[in-house]
């Protein structure tokens, strides 16, 4: 009887959270077509753009409570704690990591996209018809973006107040050195042509020694994770092997204090490595 009431209750927080999770993906939905004006959600990155903090927050305690109790009922309260936290944080780890890789594709697409736009000013279009014909060419995220600062402009909005818009929706620092630089040529005065293309090309060399200090500090990287993975994997081993030893330690408080604080130093250590190797170009 015991056993069927715990199917029951995990089937209905599985199903509990599946409602919630879906909830929130079909308004991440409405808010990506009401504001890109498209039929179909492409990727999953582009859609958990627009999932906002407090649905983060709502999801991530879910996930999180669903975990824990999963734990406590397999009868590890140290396995539930652990479980609980890293669903708790998986959620807003995942958008972040979306959000991040989005921005830097944007990042890529926009050296293109430059040289694409110094040829147009060359070939006698003016910066709204160069955006708008760029639009319909580029991918997505850039394509879709673009078209929105066209949509702006025909409504009446001004073609710097249109970057700027574009600028803070992207948060991206290529693109705000894009578009001071453009509001600035078009007050002042400038060859827009020049000025995209040098932009482009330091862009372009920007990403060529991002790609040289990466493939110079990946045996960092690599030491730091055999380094925190080496802990782990010894417990787990000596656990295996002499459950005698390991086990009267996890069953006292005092042992789980001392998971917890091996935890946080591998943590800690973790971010000071990452943070030595992540050299800013």
């Amino acid at each position: 009887m015991v056993h069927v009431l715990v199917a029951l209750l995990a089937a209905a927080s599985v199903f509990l959270f599946a409602w919630i999770a879906s909830g929130i993906v079909a308004s991440a939905a409405r808010r990506l077509r009401a504001r890109y004006a498209v039929r179909s959600v492409g990727e999953l990155q582009d859609l958990l753009l627009f999932v906002d903090g407090r649905a983060l927050a709502v999801l991530g305690i879910c996930a999180g409570a669903l975990l824990l109790g999963f734990g406590l009922v397999a009868g590890s309260v140290m396995g539930a704690v652990l479980a609980g936290l890293a669903g708790g944080a998986a959620p807003g780890w995942i958008v972040h990591r979306y959000r991040t890789q989005r921005i830097a594709r944007f990042e890529r697409q926009l050296v293109d996209a430059l040289q694409a736009m110094a040829n147009a000013f060359r070939a006698g279009l003016t910066l709204p018809q160069a955006l708008e014909s760029l639009s319909r060419e580029a991918p997505f995220p850039l394509g879709p973006e673009l078209a929105l600062v066209v949509k702006e402009l025909k409504l009446g909005v001004t073609v710097e107040s249109a970057l700027d818009n574009l600028a803070s929706r992207v948060d991206s620092a290529d693109l705000s050195l894009v578009v001071v630089s453009t509001n600035t040529a078009r007050q002042l005065g400038g060859n827009m042509a020049e000025m995209f293309e040098t932009i482009s090309g330091t862009i372009r060399e920007r990403f060529r020694l991002q790609g040289k200090i990466a493939a110079l500090t990946s045996q960092g990287r690599m030491q730091g994770w055999v380094v925190a993975a080496l802990p782990l994997l010894l417990g787990v081993a000596m656990r295996w092997m002499r459950p005698d030893l390991v086990d009267p330690m996890l069953e006292h408080p005092f042992g789980w204090i001392l998971v917890a604080l091996v935890i946080v130093l591998e943590l800690v250590g973790m971010w000071l490595i990452r943070r030595i190797v992540a050299i800013d170009v």
